[in-house]
């Protein structure tokens, strides 16, 4: 589609703007919602363990629907808004391919939710104890937040973040017709979502993937870049604050507010939580250390999850 005729394109009613937007956040709602039932008592600290691959991506995906729902509403609207200039005047817009644009949006972050898993067990599995919390893990979470700070400023991170916060360009060099179209758009969307956002999912997992309370920071500090004016000016704020936070994770881990330390009572308590919610049994002893993977979770093929505590890994 030419780009000329896409910024042509009229401008939804604003019945239908807001009613695509209201929606969003409506689901963003219930997936904070569900998110924080499903997570209730996980929060062991940084480098909780995920658990098994199937209970991690359904919890992923959700999570995603809830964090990021909001950032995407004017990709939404714009892709809604060229579909309805697109059709035969008179005929309604159609909702298929809007939520095909979502799925594939969902699609691909949970492509990254698989990789992200991946990853981790891997570099679980290839570190056993040397990055123990009381070894160095400290350090480690912290330097994953650095790495963070620092990929704001790259060239890359502003390149992604331009095509997310542009929803004309994308439309005008990725635009598809129909349901199968949609999802093909969705895909690559979430692809410079992806792009944009990996690092400060990264630093998520450091300060613990499974806590709210910095899932709900995360997801501000993405909403801010993406939605916010002045690109620039914000992704450099960001670019300090996650600074900030990884300095005083590797030196001061005690002053970040909100952030549980393994092997802290509040953790152990977490896991107390977790034993009794799920009807697991935990291991007492292993308690007395705190790692960057001490979280061990299982989910049986009927979705209960049984959990032990291994902070000695």
């Amino acid at each position: 589609m030419e780009s000329a005729t896409i910024r042509r394109s009229p401008p939804l009613p604003a019945l239908i703007r807001v009613a695509l937007v209201g929606l969003l956040v409506v689901l963003a709602a219930v997936a904070w919602a569900i998110t924080e039932d499903r997570m209730d008592g996980m929060d062991a600290g940084p480098g909780t363990d995920p658990g098994t691959l199937g209970f991690f991506v359904g919890v992923w995906v959700v999570m995603m629907a809830a964090m990021m729902f909001p950032s995407i509403a004017p990709m939404v609207v714009t892709h809604a808004r060229v579909l309805a200039a697109s059709r035969p005047r008179g005929r309604l817009v159609a909702v298929a391919p809007s939520v095909f644009f979502v799925g594939g949006y969902l699609l691909a972050w949970a492509a990254a939710g698989v990789a992200a898993y991946a990853v981790y067990q891997l570099g679980e599995a290839a570190t056993a104890d040397l990055f123990s919390w009381d070894r160095g893990g400290q350090y480690l979470a912290g330097g994953i937040v650095l790495v963070a700070a620092a990929y704001q400023l790259t060239p890359l991170k502003d390149r992604c973040l331009q095509r997310c916060r542009s929803p004309f360009s994308v439309v005008t060099a990725d635009w598809r017709y129909g349901n199968a179209g949609s999802l093909q758009m969705g895909i690559v969307h979430g692809g410079w979502c992806i792009g944009c956002c990996w690092a400060m999912m990264a630093a998520l997992f450091a300060l613990g993937v499974m806590s709210l309370v910095w899932m709900a920071f995360i997801a501000a500090l993405i909403a801010a870049e993406k939605l916010l004016p002045w690109r620039a000016v914000v992704r450099r704020a960001v670019a300090v604050i996650l600074l900030v936070v990884g300095l005083a994770l590797a030196f001061a881990p005690a002053s970040v507010p909100g952030l549980i330390l393994p092997g802290s009572p509040e953790a152990m308590r977490a896991m107390e939580s977790m034993e009794g919610s799920m009807g697991g049994s935990m291991d007492k002893g292993s308690m007395d250390k705190g790692s960057m993977g001490h979280g061990s979770m299982r989910g049986d093929a009927m979705g209960n999850q049984s959990m032990r505590a291994d902070p000695m890994r």
